[in-house]
């Protein structure tokens, strides 16, 4: 299901790697539950579709709007880029 954002552009910042940005295609890859602990389960062809593999590591980034978070993002640590990598990185590796 791949639809553009009809209302606001994609919000992810103009230089990440990935190309996302202002009129980047917005997709609704999967709908997920969280359970009474927090958690929730990426689905396998979300998955292999982003080449994320057991141990890998993902960032949580997320965007706010009138002091609310309005967009939670997942990001590969690999595909950080220097000053946030640097920031991240004692969490990232563990040795915070």
């Amino acid at each position: 299901m791949q639809e553009k954002n009809s209302g606001d552009e994609c919000p992810a910042p103009g230089n990440l790697p990935c190309g996302c940005g202002p009129g980047s295609l917005c997709t609704v890859e999967a709908v997920l539950s969280v359970d009474e602990r927090g958690q929730m389960v990426l689905p396998k062809d979300v998955r292999e579709k982003a080449g994320v593999r057991p141990g890998d590591k993902l960032a949580l980034i997320s965007w706010e709007r009138d002091g609310e978070v309005c967009c939670l993002a997942l990001m590969k640590t690999d595909r950080l880029s220097g000053m946030v990598k640097q920031v991240l990185g004692p969490l990232v590796d563990g040795s915070a």
